[in-house]
């Protein structure tokens, strides 16, 4: 082959989306996922959002120490994905910062615990939804993932599993942030189980999509 043909072929070759571009695309992804999470808690999920509850939690520090988690969350993984999908971008930094959050509620949840009765240890963790949370933040994110999956797909990630699965995060993270608004738990040991579990599932979803859905 020529030097000078071979040179043009590189030149014309695909590029790596820009950070513009990633940000536009992984921007739509996540407000249609939020927007969507929040149709579906309003029309589809039981009992909708209280209204008057939600009104009368925003006066607790509880209340929005529970939102802080999928908020926190959501950033971060928005954080880790966006990095995935430009190639050569290190990702070790947005690891870190997606621990933290998993890591602050899973001490406070340890220390709730561990200041509660033993009697009272397993109903501060099964709380008195538990048997519909973990399926509720999975139903709130699917869209978030179809609509997060599509939009990696565009852009340029080089390890398809690693990508599916911080995608699934983060729609997961978008399902549990919307749930949290009709969730009536407040105790920390119930969140450190049932919204992580809940993130985990789109997040496994995620890694066994992402080979074969964002694989470019």
């Amino acid at each position: 082959m020529k030097t000078d043909l071979l040179i043009a072929m590189l030149a014309d070759g695909p590029r790596a989306p820009s950070r513009a571009a990633v940000g536009r695309r992984l921007g739509g992804g996540v407000m249609f996922g939020v927007a969507a999470a929040l149709l579906l808690l309003v029309f589809v999920v039981p009992g909708g959002i209280p209204t008057k509850a939600l009104v009368a939690r925003l006066s607790m520090p509880m209340f929005w120490a529970k939102l802080a988690l999928p908020a926190s969350m959501t950033v971060a993984a928005l954080a880790v994905v966006s990095r995935l999908s430009q190639p050569g971008v290190p990702t070790e930094r947005a690891w870190k910062m997606l621990c933290v959050p998993i890591a602050l509620v899973w001490l406070a949840a340890l220390a709730t615990l561990a200041d509660a009765p033993a009697s009272l240890r397993a109903a501060l963790v099964l709380g008195h939804t538990w048997q519909t949370c973990l399926t509720h933040i999975v139903l709130l994110s699917v869209p978030g993932l179809a609509a997060l999956l599509t939009a990696v797909r565009g852009l340029a990630p080089t390890r398809p599993a690693l990508a599916g699965a911080a995608t699934g995060l983060l729609a997961g993270a978008i399902g549990a942030l919307a749930y949290s608004l009709r969730c009536p738990e407040m105790e920390p040991p119930f969140w450190a189980t049932w919204y992580l579990l809940g993130m985990a599932v789109p997040a496994l979803a995620g890694a066994l999509l992402g080979p074969r859905w964002i694989r470019w």
